[in-house]
C-alpha cells in the first residue's frame, strides 16, 4: 500500500447484506446474554469490578453504572465516529453497548432482546445516519477519513515505543532505525503491500526476543544463588502456600467459566463469522485496513495486537471470573483469514473452546515469564500511546479538510476543553467526537450564511 492508498474512497458506506445482518444482530443478543450472566464482558475496565457483582457484594444496578461511566466515551465518541468513517463495523461499536445492556437487564430473556435490538440499531441506523451525513453541505464524515493515514502509519511505530520503554534509549533507538529501513523498503519493492507490516513484525518479534532472553537470564542467574545457597532451585520458584487465596480464587474462577463452555463456543464462533465477513475490524488501524481490502495485513496488525493482551485478559479473567467477549481477540485475525463462513464458525468455537481450557495454565506460565508480562504492558500503553497521537492529528486533518482554519480552531478548541475539564470525554475518543460536534456547527453556520465550505 502506497502511503495515497491509504485514503478512502468518499462513497464509503455500511449497506450490508441480509445474512451480515442477521449475523449482527443475533451476535449481539448473544454477547448481551453473557454479559447479564457476569460471564465476559468487552471493557477490561469494567472487568475487575465483576467479582464483587458475581458474589454479590454490589447491585445489578451499580455494575451496570461502572460499565456505563466506562464505555460512553468510546461507543460515541470512537466506535460510531470509526464506524461512520470507514464504513466498518468495529468492538466498541457493537460490543461496548451489549456489555451496557446485558448488565442492565433484570431479567434473563430480556438481556438477549435488548441485545438484538442494539443490533439493529447498529443494522438499519447507522446506514442512514451515513447517508444523511453525507448530504450535508459539510461532509464530515468524508473528511474523517483523512484519519487512516495516520493512524495507519503512526500505528506502525508501537514495538518501538514498547521497547524504549522497557528495554531502554539504545535498544529503542535500534528498534526505530530497523522499523524506519523496512518501511521505506517495502514502500519501494511491495508498493501495494501496506508499508507498516513488515515492520510491526520485526519489532514485536524484537520485543519478545529481548524479554524472554531476559527472563531466562534471570531463571539462570536465580538458579546459580540457590545452588551457591545449596538450595533446590525448583523449590525456591515453584513452591506456593497451599492456602494461597489468590490460587484458589484464580482455580475457581476457571472453574466458572469451564462450565459454561458451550456459550463460549458459541461466542466465539460469532465473533470469528463477523470477522470473516470483513464487515468489521477489531482495531482502530484494522478498521482502514479492512476498508481498503488489506486483509492479511489487517490479521497481521491484530495478531500482534494479542500479545499485549493476553496477559491483561487472562489475568483479569482468572481474578474477576469474567472473561472477555473477544477472548483473547486471537479469533479477529482467524476470521479475517477464513476462506468461509462455515470453516469460520468451527475454528472460532474451538479457539475459544481452547482459550477457556488453557486458561488456568496460560496464568502459571505468565507468573513464569515476568518480562515478557511486563512487556504486554507496555506494548498496550505503546498502542495507546500511538494511537493517540494519531487520532488527534487525523482529526485535525479532518478540521482543516472540512473547515479549513476555522475547522481546526473548533475541533482543537474542543480537545483543549475537553482537557481542561478533566477528560468528561475519554482522551481517545475526545478528538473524533470533536470532529462530529465541530462538523455539525460549521453545517449550522453554513445554513446561518456565515460558512463556506471547503472545495474538496
Amino acid at each position: 500500500m502506497s502511503a495515497s492508498g491509504t485514503q478512502l474512497a468518499a462513497g464509503t458506506g455500511l449497506d450490508l447484506s441480509w445474512p451480515q445482518q442477521v449475523t449482527v444482530i443475533v451476535l449481539c443478543a448473544v454477547t448481551a446474554f453473557i454479559s447479564h450472566k457476569a460471564l465476559a464482558v468487552f471493557n477490561d475496565g469494567v472487568r475487575p469490578f465483576m467479582l464483587d457483582f458475581i458474589q454479590g457484594r454490589t447491585t445489578r444496578s451499580a455494575t451496570t453504572a461502572v460499565s456505563f461511566g466506562l464505555s460512553a466515551g468510546f461507543i460515541f465518541g470512537l466506535g460510531a465516529p470509526m464506524a461512520l468513517s470507514s464504513g466498518v463495523l468495529n468492538p466498541w461499536l457493537v460490543f461496548l453497548p451489549t456489555d451496557i445492556l446485558g448488565l442492565l437487564s433484570p431479567k434473563k430473556w430480556l438481556a438477549p432482546l435488548l441485545g438484538a435490538a442494539w443490533g439493529a440499531v447498529v443494522v438499519y441506523g447507522l446506514n442512514g445516519a451515513n447517508e444523511v451525513a453525507h448530504d450535508l453541505p459539510v461532509d464530515f464524515l468524508t473528511a474523517m477519513q483523512q484519519m487512516s493515514t495516520p493512524i495507519l502509519f503512526l500505528f506502525t511505530l508501537f514495538p518501538v515505543l514498547a521497547i524504549t520503554k522497557q528495554f531502554g534509549r539504545k535498544w529503542g533507538a535500534v528498534a526505530g532505525v530497523v522499523e524506519l529501513v523496512l518501511v521505506v523498503a517495502t514502500m519501494k519493492l511491495w508498493p501495494n503491500m501496506f508499508a507498516g507490516a513488515l515492520a510491526m513484525a520485526v519489532g514485536v518479534l524484537l520485543l519478545i526476543g529481548l524479554a524472554v532472553r531476559k527472563d531466562l537470564a534471570q531463571r539462570k542467574a536465580d538458579r546459580a544463588e540457590a545452588a551457591a545457597r545449596g538450595e533446590s532451585a525448583a523449590s525456591t520458584q515453584d513452591e506456593a502456600p497451599e492456602d494461597d487465596p489468590m490460587a484458589s480464587l484464580f482455580s475457581a474462577s476457571a472453574a466458572r467459566l469451564r462450565r459454561h463452555l458451550p456459550l463460549f463456543m458459541l461466542l466465539g464462533a460469532g465473533v470469528c463469522l463477523l470477522a470473516q465477513m470483513h464487515i468489521f475490524g477489531g482495531g482502530e488501524a484494522t478498521s482502514f485496513l479492512i476498508a481498503k481490502g488489506h486483509i492479511s495485513e489487517a490479521a497481521q496488525v491484530d495478531f500482534y495486537r494479542v500479545f499485549g493482551f493476553i496477559p491483561l485478559i487472562a489475568t483479569t479473567a482468572l481474578a474477576s471470573g469474567a472473561y472477555g467477549i473477544a477472548g483473547f481477540t486471537l479469533v479477529y485475525p482467524i476470521g479475517y483469514l477464513m476462506p468461509n463462513p462455515v470453516l469460520a464458525v468451527i475454528v472460532g468455537a474451538a479457539v475459544f473452546a481452547v482459550e477457556v481450557l488453557a486458561l488456568s495454565y496460560i496464568g502459571k506460565v505468565l507468573g513464569k515469564l515476568p518480562s515478557v508480562r511486563d512487556s504486554s504492558e507496555h506494548l498496550r500503553n505503546a498502542i495507546t500511546d500511538s494511537l493517540h497521537l494519531a487520532i488527534l492529528f487525523g482529526s485535525l486533518m479532518a478540521a482543516n479538510a472540512m473547515g479549513a482554519g476555522l475547522g481546526i480552531l473548533i475541533v482543537g478548541g474542543l480537545y483543549l476543553l475537553n482537557e481542561a475539564m478533566g477528560r468528561p470525554v475519554v482522551r481517545m475518543a475526545a478528538a473524533p467526537a470533536a470532529v462530529i460536534v465541530g462538523g455539525v456547527l460549521l453545517n449550522i453556520l453554513y445554513w446561518l450564511d456565515l460558512f463556506t465550505p471547503v472545495k474538496g
